[in-house]
C-alpha cells in the first residue's frame, strides 16, 4: 500500500534510522546519583510496594499504570495487508503508540501475540490486566474480533476497545450528525446502505442506531450482495442487519438511499449509482487507499449537494480514527473507567460534531495548507491536528463515564479541562490562569483593526469564552459582511470611525493641541486611523483595554497609544515582555520591543514591571539583569548600566523579589554555575525574569530562545502603560489575540 503511494523507501528509511523503530522507554524521575537509584529500585521501592499490596488503588499513585495502554494484536487483519502475522504487524502497533502519545499524552506498550486460538488470546490478554490501565485491540480479523472483545470486556475491569470496530463508527458517526443537519434530514428517517459487512461495518451500523438511525432502515451488502435472513454464514451481530425476503446487488441497495457507507474495497460505486440516491446524498467512501468511489466522481455525478467523506487525507472530511482513540482512552483513563460503554462512545461522537461547528484555529488551517476550514459540506469533522479535540472529547468521555457509573473516580470537569490543557504546554496552563481571572471581572476590550477577519474571529471567541466584551473598531458594514461570511452568529459591539464622534475629537484635540494638532485634524485622524479612535476610547474610559498592531509595524501601532493613553504615573517607560515556556521552566524576557538603549532607571523600571507581570501568571519572580560579563569581572558602560540598575532595585524598599546582576545569561539560568562561582549572590538560580541590556539584545535573545530552544512564546505584552494596551505582532493568530485580550483584562 505504501509503495503504491510513492512512500515505500522513505518509510523504510524513517523506520530503520538509528535507533530503529518509533518508540523508546524513558525515565520520568531523576537517576543521577546513588540515592536516586536507591529510591527508584532497592531498597526504597519496598515502601510503595507495601502500599500497593495493602491497597491496589495505590498503583495509580505510585506507578504509570493509570496512563498506560496495551495495544494488542495477532496481526490477522493489518491495514489493507491482511493476515501478515504478529511480527510483521509490529511497525503498525508502534505507530499506534506514537499517535496515542502525540495526541493525548497516553503511554503505550505494544504487544504482538503469536496465537490463532481465541481462548489462548483472551487468556493471555486478560492475564496482563495488572500491567495496563486499558487495552486497545488492533487489527484482529472478524469474526474472532467480536468474541475476543466481548469476552475480554467481561473478564477485565479496565477499558477494552477494538479500534477497528468502534473508531470508524465514532468518527463517521460525528460526520453523520453534521452531514444530516446540513442537508436538513433527521436521523430516524435516513435510509442507510453499507458496502461491507465486516467488523468495522457491523460496529458502525450498530453505532448509527445508537445515534438515532433505525436498524430497519439499514441495508448491508457484502461481496454476495444484500444480506438476507436466509444466509447461514452471517455472524450473530451482523445478522441483525439482514433483510427479510429477496436480496439484490449493491446497486439495488444504493438506489433511493440517503446515506452510503463504504467499508469494503475501492472502485465498486460509479456515478450512475450516485445519481440513483435520494436528494442531497451523504457518501462516506472509506476504503483505503482507494475509496469505493472517487471524490471528484461522486461530486460531479449530480447538481445538488453531495456531502462526501473518505479515509484519505488529500480530500476534505477525512474519517481518521486518530480523532477518536487517543482522546477516548484519555478520558477513560482519567476517570479510571471500568469500560468504554456506548454512552461514552456517543458522547465522543457528539463532542466531535459540536467542535466541527466552531471557528477553526489559524494553527490548524496552516497545518493543512491554508485550505479553508469552515463548517459546511467540505468540513463536517475536525482535523486530527486540532488540539481542541483533547479539550472537548476527553471531558465528554469522562463525563459520560461518571454519568453511567463506569468511572471509579469523580472528576471536576472544569478542573479536568485545565489539567488537559496543561498537557498541551506550559503556556496553555499559565494562560488558562489568566483567562479564568479575566472571566471573573469582564471588561470592554477595543480591537482597533476591527474589520480584519482575525479580529472578528477573535472577538467571537473572546465573547463566547466570557473573557471580555469585545468592541470592534472599524467599518460596520464590512464587519457585518465578514461576520456573516464566516458564519459567526454573535452580534459584536461596533464603533464605526465614519460616524460622528465629537466627544472623542474634542478629547484628542485637547490632548494633542500643544503638539500642533488642530480640531479638524483630530476629526480626520479619528476617521483615518482606528488606533487613535481606540486609544481615545480607552483614555476616556469607554473601553477598558486596547489591542492593535495586527497589520502594522510595531512602532507605528504603538505611537497612538503612547500619545493618547501614555505611560502610568509611576512609570518612566513602557516595555515589551515575552513569556517563553519550555518543558521544565517558564521565563519572562524584557525589553524586546520598545526601549532602544535604556539607562539604569529604565532598566530598573522594566525589571519591576516584568516582575509584576510574572506574578499575574502565578510565577514568583527571580530577576537577572543580563550582560556580557558576570558582576564586576568587566567594567564598561554596558555592564555599568546594568550594575547601577541592580543597585537601584536593591535599594528600593518596594522591591520584594530576588534580583541581581549584571550577569551572563548562562550564569542566570544554570543553577550550578551561579551557586558554584558566585555564592555571594542573593539570587536563587535559575532566574525566570531576564532583563536584557538593550533592545537589540532583547529582540535577538528571545527569538533565538524561541527558535533554537524550542520555546513557545506568548506576547509581546506591553507593561508600564497608564491603561491596558497591547500591540500585537503582524501576522499573529487568533489565539494570540484572545490570549492578549485576557492579559489586558487582568491588567486593570
Amino acid at each position: 500500500m505504501a509503495d503504491e503511494d510513492g512512500l515505500g523507501e522513505d518509510a523504510r528509511e524513517y523506520h530503520r534510522s538509528d535507533p530503529p523503530g518509533k518508540v523508546e522507554v524513558s525515565t520520568t524521575k531523576p537517576t543521577t546519583d546513588q540515592r536516586d537509584l536507591s529510591l527508584s529500585y532497592s531498597p526504597g521501592v519496598a515502601a510503595p510496594v507495601r502500599d500497593v499490596a495493602a491497597n491496589p488503588d495505590a498503583a495509580h499513585e505510585y506507578t504509570a499504570r493509570g496512563n498506560l495502554v496495551g495495544v494488542v494484536s495477532d496481526g490477522s487483519a493489518v491495514l489493507g495487508l491482511g493476515d501478515i502475522g504478529p511480527l510483521a504487524s509490529k511497525p503498525v502497533m508502534e505507530g499506534k503508540g506514537v499517535l496515542f502519545k502525540r495526541f493525548a499524552d497516553v503511554d503505550v506498550f505494544d504487544v504482538e501475540l503469536e496465537s490463532e486460538d481465541v481462548d489462548a488470546f483472551v487468556a493471555g490478554v486478560a492475564a496482563m490486566e495488572p500491567t495496563f490501565g486499558g487495552i486497545n485491540l488492533e487489527d484482529i480479523a472478524a469474526p474472532d474480533c467480536f468474541e475476543i472483545e466481548s469476552r475480554l470486556r467481561e473478564a477485565m475491569s479496565i477499558p477494552v476497545f477494538h479500534d477497528d470496530q468502534h473508531g470508524t463508527a465514532i468518527i463517521s458517526g460525528a460526520a453523520l450528525l453534521n452531514a444530516a443537519e446540513l442537508v436538513g434530514k433527521e436521523l430516524p428517517e435516513l435510509q442507510v446502505t453499507f458496502a461491507g459487512a465486516g467488523a468495522a461495518a457491523t460496529a458502525t451500523a450498530e453505532f448509527y442506531t445508537q445515534l438515532g438511525v433505525r436498524a430497519t432502515n439499514v441495508t448491508m451488502c457484502d461481496v454476495h450482495g444484500i444480506l438476507t435472513a436466509d444466509r447461514e454464514d452471517l455472524p450473530g451481530r451482523t445478522r441483525r442487519f439482514a433483510r427479510d425476503g429477496e436480496g439484490g446487488e449493491l446497486a439495488d441497495a444504493v438506489a433511493g438511499a440517503d446515506v452510503f457507507v463504504g467499508l469494503s474495497v475501492g472502485g465498486i460505486v460509479d456515478g450512475e449509482m450516485v445519481r440513483s440516491m435520494a436528494e442531497n446524498p451523504i457518501i462516506f467512501a472509506m476504503a483505503n487507499p482507494d475509496p469505493e468511489i472517487g471524490y471528484e466522481t461522486a461530486k460531479d455525478a449530480r447538481e445538488d449537494t453531495v456531502i462526501m467523506a473518505t479515509g484519505r487525507s488529500d480530500y476534505p472530511n477525512q474519517v481518521n480514527n486518530v480523532l477518536g482513540f487517543p482522546f477516548i482512552f484519555r478520558g477513560a483513563l482519567d476517570a479510571r473507567a471500568t469500560e468504554i460503554n456506548e454512552e461514552m462512545k456517543v458522547a465522543a461522537a457528539r463532542a466531535l460534531a459540536e467542535l466541527a461547528r466552531e471557528d477553526v484555529p489559524d494553527a490548524v488551517v496552516k497545518a493543512y495548507g491554508d485550505q479553508p476550514l469552515q463548517f459546511g459540506p467540505e468540513y463536517i469533522i475536525p482535523k486530527p491536528m486540532d488540539s481542541r479535540v483533547l479539550l472537548e472529547l476527553s471531558p465528554a468521555v469522562a463525563g459520560a463515564a461518571m454519568e453511567t457509573g463506569a468511572a471509579r473516580t469523580e472528576l471536576d470537569l472544569d478542573a479536568y479541562a485545565e489539567r488537559l490543557e496543561a498537557r498541551l504546554g506550559k503556556s496553555r496552563e499559565l494562560l488558562r490562569i489568566v483567562r479564568n481571572e479575566a472571566k471573573a471581572d469582564t471588561k470592554r476590550v477595543a480591537l482597533a483593526e476591527g474589520t480584519h477577519e482575525k479580529m472578528i474571529r477573535a472577538a467571537s471567541r473572546i465573547h463566547d469564552r466570557g473573557i471580555a466584551e469585545p468592541v470592534l473598531v472599524g467599518n460596520r458594514t464590512v464587519i457585518d459582511r465578514t461576520r456573516e461570511r464566516l458564519g459567526l452568529d454573535f452580534r459584536p459591539a461596533v464603533v464605526d470611525p465614519r460616524e460622528d464622534h465629537d466627544a472623542y475629537a474634542d478629547r484628542l484635540y485637547e490632548l494633542r493641541r500643544r503638539e500642533g494638532l488642530t480640531r479638524s485634524e483630530a476629526v480626520a485622524l479619528l476617521r483615518r486611523d482606528t488606533n487613535y479612535l481606540g486609544s481615545v476610547m480607552v483614555e476616556r474610559g469607554d473601553a477598558d483595554a486596547l489591542l492593535t498592531g495586527l497589520t502594522q509595524h510595531y512602532p507605528t501601532a504603538l505611537r497612538p497609544p503612547l500619545q493618547v493613553v501614555g505611560t502610568a504615573a509611576d512609570a518612566d517607560c513602557a516595555a515589551g515582555v515575552y513569556l517563553l515556556t519550555f518543558d521544565d521552566r517558564v521565563v519572562f524576557v524584557a525589553d524586546t520591543t520598545v526601549n532602544l538603549d535604556p539607562d539604569e532607571t529604565v532598566l530598573a523600571e522594566v525589571t519591576r514591571r516584568t516582575a509584576e507581570l510574572a506574578r499575574r501568571f502565578d510565577v514568583e519572580p527571580r530577576a537577572a539583569l543580563l550582560s556580557h560579563a558576570d558582576f564586576g569581572s568587566v567594567e564598561n558602560e554596558g555592564t555599568a548600566t546594568s550594575r547601577r540598575a541592580t543597585e537601584l532595585l536593591r535599594a528600593d524598599p518596594t522591591v520584594d523579589f530576588q534580583v541581581d546582576g549584571p550577569m551572563q545569561a548562562d550564569t542566570a539560568v544554570v543553577a550550578d554555575m551561579l551557586d558554584g562561582t558566585s555564592e555571594f549572590s542573593e539570587l536563587e538560580a535559575p532566574a525566570n525574569v531576564l532583563v536584557f541590556p538593550n533592545l537589540e539584545a532583547g529582540n535577538v535573545g528571545y527569538k533565538l530562545l524561541q527558535r533554537l530552544g524550542g520555546a513557545e512564546a506568548v506576547g509581546p505584552m506591553l507593561v508600564g502603560m497608564d491603561e491596558p494596551v497591547h500591540v500585537l505582532q503582524r501576522g499573529d493568530e487568533v489565539r494570540d489575540i484572545v490570549n492578549l485580550a485576557a492579559v489586558a483584562v487582568t491588567d486593570g
